[in-house]
């Protein structure tokens, strides 16, 4: 008896076939779990964008540590344990606001570019 050389490939083909399908479906679970945390979280961010802190630190720590470090000793961007020395309070709140170099802009907002450039602007 012959065995018919189209059978194996047949079977690989239709594991593979639902093998996608429930990827798929997985997929786009994990795509609508995405969804709802992206909504839940933008919800928040749009209750916390009109609130502004006047504690530098904090504002440091959630806008620049990861870059300048959180002893304000650099990183990945330039160490500011004395930037007071070197730039005025307007000249970092202008960077602050409009980067400079590799720093982007708009890392923070004006009201807390202010409370954080006074502070930094004590760094000498």
């Amino acid at each position: 008896m012959k065995r018919n050389p189209v059978i194996p490939y047949a079977i690989i083909a239709l594991v593979g076939i639902l093998g996608v399908i429930i990827l798929s479906f997985v997929g786009l679970d994990q795509r609508n779990d995405m969804q709802q945390a992206e909504e839940g979280g933008g919800e928040q961010a749009e209750s916390q964008e009109g609130e502004t802190t006047d504690d530098p630190a904090a504002i440091f720590e959630s806008n620049c540590a990861s870059c300048h470090g959180a002893d304000l000793s650099g990183g990945m961007g330039p160490d500011l344990t004395q930037v007071g020395s070197r730039l005025s309070q307007e000249e970092i709140q202008d960077v602050i606001i409009n980067g400079k170099g590799q720093m982007p802009a708009g890392m923070a907002n004006e009201a807390e570019a202010e409370v954080l450039a006074k502070w930094l602007a004590e760094k000498k």
